[in-house]
């Protein structure tokens, strides 16, 4: 079936019994069987469905996790607690002393402060790749992981995912992707060759600001570790956030139509204001990483970093506090737009200089994208009245 059509039927197999569209919100923390050798059998923890306790999940878990494999074209999926909680259990999972675990050097902030404050003190050799390396010259015969995010976090580059799955596979070693910018309906991951595929479905699956998830997809082979991770480590989601996501689901596709078309309108008019150096967005023809994107994804609705020219600091606080219709929080992929100061986590560290251009990342969200350059227009003109006062 088409993805739209996937997202209206699939996870639902308990509705009929209730009588109901949408499957029942099912909460437990005991879950029951009928004999010895039903219990035995759930405790071998062999199917990705099956009950075993409520901590693992209940017939409501099992619909959203059923729902968001039928759309990732894969076997299984592994709900956790946030978006954060997936990729952690993710790289926890295939970590350990002497094992080798490699990351693409634009990955979320905090997945690298995981890798650098949990697993290297652990005895995991960490190591990251910038976007234009070859990977096949770093792999190692311990390496465990290659990890990856496409686009960058925030600097918004694009990697070659089928020459890193290529590369990597021939030597034996799973690839895992952050892929929530994307999502299933824009990046087919697995396809790609990608073997685990990790979603904070915070974000644009759930769509309404209003939870924390995680979402994990992939064979139940290549999932295995880590479900047993999160058996282990109690990261399991809750059925009531897994009711409300499979609820936000459905409109998946509808609501990422608009944010692609409002997002594409607001990038391109940002692209010809004086105050704007550069629209990192990979869907435009303009990007460097526009090729890449445009072979490996069938959209692009998610969030944008702006490179606004440089200012003085209370310049650049006129513009964040004259916007009135973006809200600033470090969040996307709801309904809202929101605007953030966008520094990538592995630079934090190094001073920038005074002429360096001020980068913030916009999510363009369901509003009128009329309305959304005007408030852009305001704050940006705001920004600019004040520096000619001061001079």
């Amino acid at each position: 079936m088409h993805h739209h059509t996937l997202l209206v039927h699939a996870g639902r197999e308990t509705s009929a019994a209730a009588h109901s569209v949408s499957p029942p919100l099912v909460r437990t923390s005991t879950t029951v069987f009928a004999t010895l050798e039903d219990y035995k059998q759930a405790q071998r923890g062999q199917v990705f469905d099956a009950p075993r306790y409520g901590r693992s999940g209940t017939s409501t878990t099992f619909e959203l996790q059923r729902a968001m494999a039928a759309l990732a074209g894969t076997e299984a999926c592994i709900a956790t607690s946030c978006g954060l909680s997936a990729i952690t259990a993710v790289l926890a999972a295939h970590a350990g002393p002497g094992r080798h675990i490699l990351l693409s050097d634009g990955v979320y902030g905090p997945t690298r402060v995981f890798c650098e404050k949990d697993l290297a003190p652990s005895g995991t050799t960490v190591e990251f790749f910038s976007h234009g390396a070859d990977i096949a010259t770093l792999l190692r015969g311990n390496t465990s992981l290659v990890f990856i995010e496409t686009p960058a976090s925030l600097t918004m580059e694009m990697l070659d995912v089928r020459a890193i799955c290529t590369a990597a596979h021939g030597r034996g070693v799973p690839v895992a992707c952050d892929a929530t910018w994307g999502t299933p309906l824009f990046f087919d991951a697995h396809q790609l060759g990608i073997d685990i595929s990790v979603h904070a479905a915070t974000k644009f699956i759930n769509g309404h600001s209003d939870l924390l998830l995680g979402l994990c997809t992939g064979t139940s082979e290549a999932l295995s570790p880590v479900r047993a991770y999160c058996d282990r480590s109690g990261a399991h989601a809750a059925p009531d956030t897994c009711w409300l996501a499979l609820r936000g689901l459905r409109t998946l596709a509808a609501r990422l139509a608009r944010h692609q078309a409002s997002a594409l309108t607001l990038a391109r008019w940002l692209q010809a204001q004086s105050a704007v150096q550069r629209v990192r967005f990979p869907a435009l023809q303009t990007d460097p990483g526009f090729e890449l994107w445009r072979s490996q994804f069938s959209g692009a609705a998610g969030p944008f970093t702006v490179d606004l020219a440089p200012c003085s600091e209370a310049a650049f606080s006129r513009f964040i506090n004259g916007l009135s219709l973006f809200s600033l929080g470090t969040s996307w992929g709801g309904f809202e737009s929101l605007v953030m100061p966008a520094v990538p986590h592995h630079l934090r560290a190094l001073a920038a200089p005074e002429d360096a251009p001020r980068l913030v990342r916009l999510h363009i969200g369901l509003e009128d994208p009329a309305d959304l350059c005007d408030d852009l227009h305001s704050a940006l003109r705001r920004m600019h009245q004040g520096e000619d006062a001061a001079t």
